[in-house]
């Protein structure tokens, strides 16, 4: 199983749309695969599933996050990272059976010039530390507001491409 993560909680992000993109592209070769965004966490997850404590909420996420073999990270560029709310929720997960020795792919965006690259390089190192394996092709899509049209959809020729290449190695990864 896939699991999309859209990791940003603000409403309306231009993550989740391009989280659920890639999620119909992977839907389209037939995987199974969910989207989760961070916008879904208990609104107490910080205080009740931190430190190996669970709440209830939090259950379903975390048999999710158990159960997935790969990752796809979409992440926004948050002061030039990534945002605190995926650490967070990478810190409330169980310890190792989490991430360890799973597969992951990352997408970097932002609404300026870089795409996130030194967001993605700052979680890669997380990954790292996870024994997360990270697919060597990473994406980084600037100035998303222009590279988006209203329904969801990518309409630059060459973000497409790029995103085509990524998602065929991600599948063979």
């Amino acid at each position: 199983m896939i699991s999309i993560i859209a990791s940003t909680n603000r409403p309306g992000s231009s993550t989740l749309k391009l989280a659920k993109y890639y999620q119909q592209l992977l839907l389209n070769k037939q995987l199974e695969v969910n989207v989760l965004s961070l916008q879904d966490l208990p609104a107490d997850f910080i205080k009740t599933d931190m430190f190996g404590a669970r709440s209830e909420a939090f259950e379903p996420i975390q048999q999710l996050i158990t159960a997935t073999q790969k990752f796809l990270f979409v992440i926004p560029e948050y002061n030039g990272s990534f945002p605190g709310v995926l650490k967070a929720f990478i810190d409330s997960c169980t310890f190792p059976d989490s991430f360890y020795d799973k597969k992951a792919a990352l997408v970097g965006l932002s609404s300026g010039t870089y795409g996130n690259i030194r967001g993605i390089d700052h979680f890669a190192g997380v990954c790292s530390y996870l024994h997360l394996h990270v697919l060597p092709l990473r994406i980084h899509i600037p100035g998303i507001r222009q590279e988006m049209d209203a329904d969801g959809q990518l309409v630059n020729e060459r973000t497409i491409n790029f995103v085509n290449e990524q998602v065929e190695k991600f599948v063979k990864f």
